[in-house]
């Protein structure tokens, strides 16, 4: 998928604030390898590594575009790749930190994801993950619906993106049965405040919309654009619009 920073940073703020939960669970040791999957820009990368001055981090995104504005936080230890989440974890390292920031929910199938990146832990490693909940979160549903109407289930050919994430009871159990020795999972609303229902679109324009609108013409877009806006105005009516966006922050040591 072809990602717009500039589009995504519009609500840096909003989406940074699950950040600072994530790494007040992670476990400060010495002499850590440290893996960032999904680094997005590399700022917030940036920010783990100063957390963890004695540790040595590699921030891997699949976004050349993201990748570029990274380059200006790299240091002594902390640099980033070019690659794929599934593509790394095919790769035989392992690490004592694996942490990853609104990322893997593009990644499918989370029943067999998640012992993926546990099997990528050393001994005494932490798994530190924060995901959208997208199936109950409006906006998606919202975006689901319209994608599986007409014109546009044509234009898709029936193509939708079902959401991967799981209950966070599923995520606890699979990190019980991969054998966590101590865990934390749990939802939590990270309100979005904005002036008009107008914004709430441009929030979710940057992210859930792209795949959608890679198989779409410029005319198609338009149209699918008039009535998402609509149905999210109608969805929440109020000003300023008041959307409780909710995350699963997931944390545990095996």
């Amino acid at each position: 998928m072809a990602w717009n920073p500039n589009v995504y940073d519009q609500f840096k703020s909003e989406r940074y604030a699950p950040f600072y939960d994530l790494l007040a669970l992670v476990d400060n040791r010495m002499n850590m390898d440290v893996l960032d999957l999904g680094c997005g820009t590399g700022e917030l990368t940036s920010f783990l590594a100063a957390k963890l001055p004695h540790a040595m981090v590699l921030g891997v995104d699949s976004s050349a575009e993201m990748l570029e504005k990274s380059s200006v936080f790299v240091q002594e230890q902390l640099f980033f790749e070019q690659r794929g989440i599934e593509e790394q974890l095919n790769r035989e390292t392992t690490w004592d930190l694996i942490f990853s920031n609104a990322a893997i929910q593009w990644v499918d199938d989370h029943k067999r994801l998640l012992p993926r990146m546990i099997g990528c832990l050393k001994a005494e490693g932490q798994l530190v993950v924060q995901l959208p909940a997208q199936n109950d979160n409006i906006l998606n549903q919202l975006l689901l619906e319209l994608v599986q109407e007409p014109p546009y289930q044509e234009v898709l050919k029936s193509w939708k993106r079902v959401s991967p994430v799981l209950s966070i009871d599923a995520y606890a159990r699979i990190l019980f049965e991969e054998g966590a020795k101590d865990m934390t999972v749990y939802e939590k609303i990270y309100p979005i405040i904005v002036k008009n229902a107008e914004q709430l679109y441009d929030f979710i324009a940057g992210s859930a919309l792209i795949p959608y609108f890679e198989r779409m013409d410029a005319r198609t877009q338009e149209a699918f654009t008039v009535e998402f806006k609509r149905r999210i105005s109608q969805n929440f009516p109020k000003a300023p619009a008041f959307y409780p966006f909710k995350r699963i922050v997931i944390a545990a040591k095996f």
